[in-house]
């Protein structure tokens, strides 16, 4: 296997998980979660 071959099959990876990372927090059903995670700094315990 060339270098050169290896690193772009690094590259592709990297790339499909970061759109992978933006797809999941993209997610309609994680925005409730999200919103939750947000408000942390601001409670008061």
């Amino acid at each position: 296997m060339d270098i050169n071959l290896l690193r772009s099959l690094v590259t592709v990876a990297a790339f499909a998980v970061f759109i992978g990372i933006l797809v999941w927090v993209c997610l309609p059903a994680r925005k409730a979660q999200f919103d939750d995670a947000a408000q942390l700094p601001f409670r008061s315990e």
